[in-house]
């Protein structure tokens, strides 16, 4: 994700909430991969 528009001003709630949804995402993303390799089972 990009770094907010300005990085004088606090970057916006948008901004935030975006960025946060992201990260989350991904590290859902890693703990199922490492999931799926230490039991085999993909997906639900």
């Amino acid at each position: 994700m990009r770094p907010p528009p300005s990085w004088g001003r606090a970057p916006s709630l948008r901004w935030i909430l975006c960025h946060m949804i992201e990260e989350y995402a991904r590290h859902n993303g890693h703990a199922d991969l490492l999931r799926e390799s230490v039991d085999g089972l993909t997906g639900e």
